[in-house]
């Protein structure tokens, strides 16, 4: 009988942020098609006792690990090994000897790993099929990173993670039966870079849960207020989003008042760092912190923002408001891999002056906002389901849905 392994960076529950999200409905999947052992790391144990609370029931069997890697012993040690900082960051001596044990046993038939990170879990050798979820290039967004920082110290270190980690991701695909990206756009890239045709690289896109972002769900009135509302939902100790609700609240927050002069910016979302929180000292910006549930600041936004500057993949965070028949003003980055119309389904701007411009557009002319909104989440009901989204993985593992 079939049973399959399923190695995850980040324990699935809850499903809050955007990998959790994906593994989540990838978890569901998999289970679906057999009993499915979790191996898994958390980030404190807080989130590794939710998360056995809710998934020990669902599983054949659950391993959870706390991570406590600290950043500069991880670079240090990945220094002297010629490997990958982010392996380091997630490597769990614990969680390595309970995956051996449980391969050893003769109890898996097939494995799939989520993130590159657990790719070091992965046996040398495994008759079965291996399924290797990248999600994102993440050597990419290093490379990027490393742009950016060119002056700073840190260009040296983001550089060779790029090098490094992109020479490894490229190794580990070939040795998998099948890599998955989230979006077509991520998948073409890695193809480039690993020289794997699509037969070895595949997209598996994310999806929406529609009923649960219903925008005909009754909610509380989080959010609600004098003056028009932009909303920035997001992980807020992460480099992208955090660069990103900077730009807006100083550079082209500004540009709307001028227009709205009541105008409110709300950051929305966990673990805000001391950056974040410091743009409440400028006008009509608000930083929540951790919300039990976003969905009532997304029913009262007169418009959800996303001006990534860095943007791999597609986001959550989109789909989400778009299900929420909500207008959104989006990056180019940000919209990349979203299969929707700009100018039907949302609007698409770069640089300060045309993202406020988006934003004013839709604080003028709400009728055409609220359309575009019901056009957003007719889109999202028509291509994002999870069940479609997730159905490859049965084939590609050979297993009957």
């Amino acid at each position: 009988m079939a049973e399959i392994l399923f190695l995850v960076h980040r324990a699935p529950w809850p499903p809050d942020r955007g990998d959790r999200i994906r593994s989540w409905h990838m978890f569901e999947a998999l289970a679906r098609l057999a009993p499915v052992h979790v191996a898994a790391l958390a980030d404190n144990e807080a989130d590794a006792a939710l998360a056995r609370e809710k998934m020990a029931p669902l599983c054949k069997s659950l391993a959870i690990e706390v991570r406590n890697a600290s950043r500069p012993l991880a670079l240090a040690q990945a220094l002297l090994r010629g490997e990958p900082v982010s392996n380091r960051l997630f490597r769990s001596a614990a969680l390595a000897r309970h995956v051996d044990a449980l391969i050893g046993r003769g109890e898996v038939s097939h494995i799939v790993a989520f993130s590159g990170q657990m790719a070091q879990y992965l046996p040398a050798r495994f008759d079965g099929p291996v399924l290797m979820d990248f999600v994102d290039v993440d050597s990419a967004k290093f490379a990027t990173y490393a742009e950016q920082d060119r002056r700073q110290p840190l260009h040296w270190i983001h550089s060779r993670e790029a090098r490094v980690l992109g020479a490894y991701e490229a190794e580990v695909a070939r040795r998998t039966a099948a890599s998955l990206f989230v979006s077509e756009a991520e998948a073409a890239l890695f193809r480039s870079r690993s020289g794997l045709g699509p037969g070895r690289v595949r997209a598996v896109e994310n999806g929406i849960d529609a009923d649960r972002f219903d925008p005909a769900t009754r909610l509380d009135t989080a959010g609600a207020g004098e003056g028009v509302l932009a909303v920035f939902t997001g992980q807020m100790d992460y480099r992208p989003n955090i660069d990103a609700v900077r730009w807006f609240a100083a550079d082209i927050l500004p540009l709307i008042r001028r227009r709205h002069s009541q105008a409110r910016f709300a950051i929305v979302g966990r673990a805000p760092t001391d950056d974040v929180r410091a743009l409440e000292k400028l006008p009509g910006v608000t930083v929540t912190g951790e919300v039990p549930d976003v969905r009532p600041w997304l029913a009262v936004a007169d418009a959800v923002v996303a001006p990534l500057l860095l943007a791999r993949g597609v986001q959550n965070k989109l789909l989400e408001a778009m299900a929420m028949a909500r207008p959104v003003v989006a990056s180019a980055a940000a919209a990349t891999g979203i299969d929707a119309a700009p100018g039907e389904h949302l609007l698409v701007a770069d640089g300060a002056g045309a993202m406020a411009d988006a934003v004013c557009a839709l604080f003028d002319d709400r009728a055409a906002a609220a359309a575009m909104g019901r056009a957003a989440r007719a889109r999202m009901i028509a291509r994002y389901g999870w069940d479609a989204r997730m159905a490859p993985l049965g084939e590609l593992l050979g297993l009957p849905a």
